[in-house]
């Protein structure tokens, strides 16, 4: 049994990139304002990850050529670059958030300011560069480090929740889909006296941050890399969901922390980072508590910081026609560069204090644009097989193309919501 888990992989790569710091956050905020009562959202957006998981492994398993290349070879290589070209503009802008979340989990213990959060994402963006660049075969050391750091995040996070000691019918209640007191069912963003008010915010982020259809895309990559081809079929199904399962159960594990401690106490406006659900976890269970969060929140910090940039890097070689292997040496240069780019605006965050509010409107922007399209191809290349390509299973299909409706709604609420900030 211990060497048939240690076979799979894949999935707990996307699984380690999609739990970051903003997913922490998130879900720290939810479990505060509204305890329970959105534990359905993170379960039904896990059930599309696994579904558009599994039907990226299937594709990578199946096609004779890498996805950006089966694009330009049946639409031309313009699609191609495209869908490269925006995923690693949101991997590049997002990036920063990344370095930060790294800071934010060394903060409790380093203290507010000083010189030394700059020492340590430019520290921490050299090891990377240097793994980068020293290593002939990234794969298998990259699953074997985020089998450690998905570990760190079980041991750190679910250490928290023995402390925080949740309450079961509370958990099985929040499964029953509705919504609670303070949201509004409404379509679409407003315009309120405190700027754009979006009453559904919390479903959309907690969606948002569980259901990510870049890291979805990658496990094809994941997949060709780990050598699995039609005979692993099963195995790539399997491997989704271990992988996602872990992400969703983290996730709820977070979530439930939160409503059980702080639900009640805080509010989640007042928690701006996820560095102080962590100060507010140390008053009630000690010195304890904030460590083993603090180890969960830099897992998954550095986690997401280092394959984010490799998904950016691989796939926009890749769409560019410069090769898909995480190995190439392009998809290492531009991974590099999206490394770089994250540190730069991490440190003039940190140092210079500056405003990333645009930046955010702009990666929102291009995820409007980006998650449809990767959801899109996906299921194109799926109902569409080429030469010797297996069908997918009926419900990877049914569950990527009820995701595609879900990312194509929250595209079409973001940019409202970005039109309303620009506009105002």
């Amino acid at each position: 049994m211990t060497g048939r888990l240690r076979s799979f992989g894949p999935a707990l790569i996307v699984a380690s990139v999609v739990l970051g710091p903003g997913s922490i956050l998130t879900a720290s905020r939810v479990g505060t304002d509204f305890a329970y009562e959105l534990v359905w959202v993170v379960v039904a957006a896990a059930i599309l990850m696994v579904g558009a998981t599994a039907l990226s492994a299937h594709l990578g398993s199946t096609l004779a050529r890498t996805p950006c290349e089966e694009i330009a070879a049946r639409a031309g290589r313009a699609p191609a670059a495209l869908v490269g070209a925006v995923l690693f503009l949101v991997v590049a802008c997002f990036q920063f958030s990344n370095n930060v979340g790294v800071v934010a989990a060394a903060e409790p213990f380093m203290g507010a300011g000083g010189t030394w959060p700059i020492v340590l994402v430019v520290a921490i963006n050299l090891a990377a560069l240097a793994a980068l660049f020293g290593l002939a075969r990234l794969y298998a050391p990259v699953e074997r480090l985020m089998k450690v750091l998905v570990g760190a995040m079980i041991v750190g996070f679910v250490g928290n929740l023995l402390y925080a000691r949740p309450s079961p019918t509370g958990i099985l209640a929040g499964l029953l889909p509705g919504l609670p007191e303070g949201l509004e069912p409404s379509l679409v963003p407003r315009r309120g006296r405190e700027g754009v008010v979006d009453p559904l915010l919390p479903v959309v982020g907690l969606i948002g941050t569980t259901f990510s259809v870049a890291g979805a895309f990658y496990q094809s990559y994941l997949v060709r890399k780990k050598g699995w081809g039609a005979a692993e079929l099963r195995r790539g199904r399997l491997d989704s969901l271990l992988g996602i399962g872990v992400l969703g159960f983290l996730t709820l594990t977070v979530l439930s922390t939160a409503a059980a401690v702080l639900h009640g106490r805080v509010s989640g406006a007042e928690l701006e980072t996820a560095a102080d659900v962590a100060r507010q976890l140390e008053p009630l269970f000690g010195a304890g508590a904030k460590v083993l969060f603090c180890v969960g929140l830099f897992a998954g910090a550095f986690s997401s910081f280092l394959v984010n940039a490799m998904i950016g890097g691989t796939v926009f070689s890749d769409g560019l026609g410069l090769g898909g292997d995480m190995d190439g040496r392009w998809p290492k240069r531009l991974t590099a560069l999206a490394l770089i780019v994250g540190m730069g605006i991490a440190i003039a965050v940190q140092g210079a204090g500056w405003s990333t509010v645009e930046l955010i409107l702009f990666a929102q922007a291009l995820t409007v644009l980006g998650n449809p399209i990767l959801a899109g191809v996906l299921l194109w290349l799926a109902l569409r097989p080429g030469r010797g390509q297996a069908r997918a299973p009926l419900w990877t299909v049914g569950l990527a193309a009820t995701g595609l409706v879900v990312v194509v709604v929250l595209a079409a609420r973001t940019a409202l919501r970005v039109y309303l900030q620009v506009s105002g």
